[in-house]
């Protein structure tokens, strides 16, 4: 495991309980692009929210992550086969995988090394899709203050491979025959403190608390309440995805 940078372990708890699920229709897209839905592999799981999206749509799901810790709070489903293993090496049998996922974690590998794996343990025709979310747009004049805070506050402390995402993967280099996905969405419905829950788990928000000894989020809550009104009162949120995807070539 060379090379692994955990920022998540040491809040693998609240990555469980407070990150948002991915929409239903991105799995039945993903699902539709195989005409044999036996195996799936979701690389860099966490704590399995994408692995649960792939588990209705296939036989099993092989669903790996470098993180013990992550695994361990895992969400458990009888078609999900949990393992400890980095993204290079899966320790999966050659030409066993229908689909590879990577969920919001490509940007952490050594990808050269993670394609030939993928090309190693994906069948004929099999199929790659990488995806992720930047900054979730705030409605209306929520959203001035919370980019200050993305930006500004904790920018400083994101790790450089952030700068992928919010590049939305262009510049990765995808040696795949590259497919269009359709648009999708994020969408929750979220009170003002369960947005602070999810804030929790940014790894720029831990190591803002890290270095400067204090936690930020306070300080934004009570500058977003007054546009939020009733901090009880659910708003929707909405981030939206970005995607590559592809098929052996």
């Amino acid at each position: 495991m060379n090379g692994f940078k955990d920022h998540f372990s040491s809040a693998s708890d609240r990555y469980a309980a407070y990150r948002p699920d991915y929409p239903a229709a991105l799995f039945e897209w993903l699902a539709g692009l195989r005409a044999e839905r036996n195996t799936a592999w979701d690389c860099a799981t966490g704590s399995g929210q994408a692995a649960l999206g792939l588990a209705p749509h296939f036989r099993r799901v092989i669903a790996t992550d470098a993180s013990a810790e992550q695994i361990r709070h895992a969400v458990t489903h009888p078609a999900i086969d949990y393992r400890v293993a980095p993204a290079e090496a899966s320790a999966l049998e050659d030409g066993s995988v229908d689909l590879v996922t990577v969920a919001q974690a490509a940007h952490w590998f050594d990808l050269p090394r993670f394609y030939a794996e993928a090309v190693r343990v994906l069948k004929p025709g099999g199929a790659l899709a990488l995806w992720g979310y930047g900054r979730m747009v705030l409605p209306g004049a929520l959203d001035a203050p919370f980019l200050r805070f993305y930006a500004e506050t904790v920018g400083p402390y994101w790790p450089p491979e952030r700068a992928l995402i919010d590049d939305a993967y262009r510049s990765l280099d995808f040696p795949f025959d590259e497919t269009r996905s359709p648009a999708f969405h994020i969408e929750v419905e979220w009170t003002l403190p369960r947005l602070m829950d999810y804030l929790s788990t940014w790894s720029a928000v831990r190591r803002y608390q890290s270095v400067q000894g204090r936690d930020p989020l306070p300080a934004l809550a009570a500058e977003l309440a007054p546009a939020w009104g009733d901090a009880a009162a659910a708003r929707m949120l909405r981030w939206p995805l970005f995607s590559r995807v592809g098929r052996l070539r």
